[in-house]
């Protein structure tokens, strides 16, 4: 069966609304003529008559009548059918987003409902791991994007830029009622903490004072996790340069302490890193947008 055109079904709704094939026709903006072949020619597919016309009036036939709540659905669900490819939709999508633990568990995962609500279209989930496990899984592909302060020098990722990070260099007021830390040969009293044997924390202090050679260190431990780092200098175990947001409440309140407030630390800035041949760039941004609107806890 042949459809009927959907200007041939306008032409007939024009004219069942206003039985007035003339005032039909300029409502749709077609002469008189072009607008009979019209009507013609939807009749000529329904096989019988829609209108009654005498010189007096016009009236719709049964036929008319049946079709005229059909034709209205038809234009209006074709009027909806352009209007959502206008607006479309955003498709939904879902990423695998990695972070570290501490990040995620303070600053993330208490974002997700407020995420959910911004973007219903996409579902977030979560993997936790350390800096060098997350750009390894970024490369295969195992995760979609990662928030972290790591360097990278793979040409073949890209980032959005979310937040700065600031750094201090702290340790317990009980710690150093035992051991002084005032200048940096201080340092052979007391064991540098640090996530492993590269000292990730430790060289944003070192690398702005000289090197890490200036610091000989009594001893050093490696303890892999940021929460980790922090229980322990909090127990005077020893001191470590740590993130400012994850240290901010005890420096307040007076549970850890600065160790020289002069020297300089470098900064550094989280990011929303992932694969440069990833076509959902502009998806990244978005997300990006969301995550800088809400300070790093």
């Amino acid at each position: 069966m042949l459809l009927p055109s959907l200007e041939n079904l306008a032409c007939f709704e024009a004219a069942a609304r206003t039985l007035n094939f003339r005032t039909a026709a300029r409502a749709v903006a077609l002469s008189p003529a072009a607008f009979g072949q019209r009507i013609r020619q939807i009749e000529e597919q329904v096989g019988a008559p829609l209108f009654e016309r005498t010189t007096r009036r016009v009236q719709l036939t049964p036929r008319g009548l049946a079709l005229l709540p059909r034709a209205r659905q038809c234009l209006a669900l074709a009027e909806d059918c352009l209007r959502s490819a206008m607006r479309p939709a955003p498709a939904p999508v879902e990423l695998t987003l990695g972070t570290r633990f501490e990040l995620g568990m303070s600053w993330i995962v208490p974002q997700l409902g407020a995420l959910t609500r911004r973007r219903p279209e996409l579902t977030l989930h979560l993997y936790f791991g350390a800096s060098d496990d997350l750009l390894r899984r970024l490369h295969d592909r195992s995760v979609d994007c990662v928030v972290t302060s790591a360097r990278w020098s793979a040409t073949s990722l890209a980032a959005e830029t979310l937040h700065e990070e600031r750094y201090a260099f702290v340790a317990s007021p009980r710690l150093l009622r035992r051991e002084a830390f005032a200048r940096p040969e201080h340092a052979a009293r007391h064991c540098l903490l640090d996530i492993d044997p590269t000292m990730p924390l430790f060289r944003y202090l070192a690398d702005q004072a000289g090197g890490a050679g200036r610091f000989a260190f009594a001893r050093h431990r490696w303890v892999g996790l940021g929460a980790a780092i922090k229980a322990l200098v909090l127990a005077g175990e020893g001191v470590a340069v740590l993130p400012r947001h994850m240290v901010a409440a005890e420096l307040r309140g007076g549970k850890l302490k600065r160790l020289l407030p002069s020297a300089p630390l470098a900064r550094d800035h989280f990011r929303l890193v992932y694969r440069r041949d990833d076509p959902r760039s502009s998806l990244y941004a978005k997300l990006a947008e969301s995550l800088r609107a809400v300070p790093i806890q």
